[in-house]
């Protein structure tokens, strides 16, 4: 068993002011988004300017911020909001949710594209690559807060963490961090190194992250006020995920017919 490290989640605080790796890992996702994206426009979509890049992130941080949040309230714990409504905007209490912010990302990516007259699939495959940073960055405040923990487990790293009970559990974290985060980025900053036909990237994104995403969860504790949805093992995560990876595979198909 491995011994569970106990970080303060909270990095320092000046007064009322504090701040919280999860804030962190949220601002590490969105300045390297954009950094790599204004990288990246340079030599694959010259026709963008420095002014769309700042443009696609603004959306993108308005997307996942409004979208996590509502995606929490409706998927996990629509009850609880709904007698206590003005909890909805207390992100501070946590309750963020992937697909919530994915669905937030699409509108928000949706909107920009309109307004600044760009292919929502360029854009969509232009910023497919650079989420696992954020992911890996978030999976990793969600271990140093001892949130979202795995399942019991007799596996020699299993961990004991803080309000889980006394069983060593699967640092499930850990795992979402290594494939969500890691994998996923070397395979679509690889993939996306050369001009792909639109939606291709973007197609990839959602295969791999919703088949990555519906593995963890056989080993990740449930949410505790939604339990197992169905059969006795299936959770809301995978639920979420089905549809990610049909419309991912779709993507795929109509691209590469595209191309063909």
């Amino acid at each position: 068993m491995l011994q569970y490290p106990n970080i303060d989640p909270v990095i320092f605080k000046i007064g009322p002011l504090s701040l919280h790796w999860y804030g962190l890992a949220y601002a590490a996702g969105f300045i390297s988004a954009y950094f790599l994206a204004a990288r990246r426009v340079k030599r694959l979509l010259p026709d963008w300017t420095d002014q769309d890049v700042s443009g696609l992130v603004m959306h993108l941080v308005a997307g996942v911020v409004l979208g996590a949040r509502l995606g929490y309230v409706l998927f996990y714990d629509f009850s609880w909001f709904l007698s206590h409504p003005w909890d909805i905007v207390a992100v501070w209490k946590g309750g963020m949710s992937f697909h919530g912010g994915l669905i937030g990302v699409i509108v928000g990516v949706w909107i920009f594209a309109r307004r600044a007259k760009k292919s929502f699939l360029r854009a969509t495959d232009l910023i497919a690559p650079l989420a696992p940073i954020g992911l890996f960055c978030g999976r990793i405040a969600n271990f140093i807060n001892g949130e979202l923990w795995g399942r019991a487990t007799t596996a020699p790293w299993g961990m004991v963490f803080p309000g889980a009970g006394p069983l060593p559990r699967h640092p499930s974290q850990l795992y979402e961090a290594l494939l969500e985060g890691v994998v996923l980025f070397t395979v679509l900053w690889t993939y996306s190194r050369k001009l792909r036909s639109p939606g291709k990237a973007s197609g990839l994104f959602l295969v791999l992250y919703g088949c990555f995403r519906f593995s963890v969860e056989f080993v990740r504790q449930p949410d505790a006020q939604l339990g197992f949805i169905a059969f006795g093992w299936l959770t809301m995560g995978q639920i979420l995920c089905l549809p990610m990876i049909l419309l991912g595979g779709y993507l795929l198909a109509t691209a590469h017919r595209r191309a063909g």
